[in-house]
């Protein structure tokens, strides 16, 4: 099949990771750490999400979460 013809399947892991990136862009993180945590499994999307609702700059939840 020619590189033109060729169609890209989002894998299931990649349509979660591109989900978490979209909605820890949503509450203020930056594009690069929202891709970071949001490829890290380990880290809980809704507690990044609970500290910058609570006040936490993005960039320190970033340290926290690390």
């Amino acid at each position: 099949m020619p590189a033109a013809q060729e169609t890209t399947v989002e894998t299931e892991v990649e349509r979660v990771e591109r989900w978490r990136t979209a909605e820890l862009m949503r509450v203020g993180f930056a594009g690069d750490d929202a891709v970071v945590l949001a490829a890290r499994f380990d880290v809980d999307l809704h507690e990044a999400i609970s500290l910058v609702q609570r006040g936490c700059p993005p960039e320190l939840a970033v340290r926290i979460l690390g």
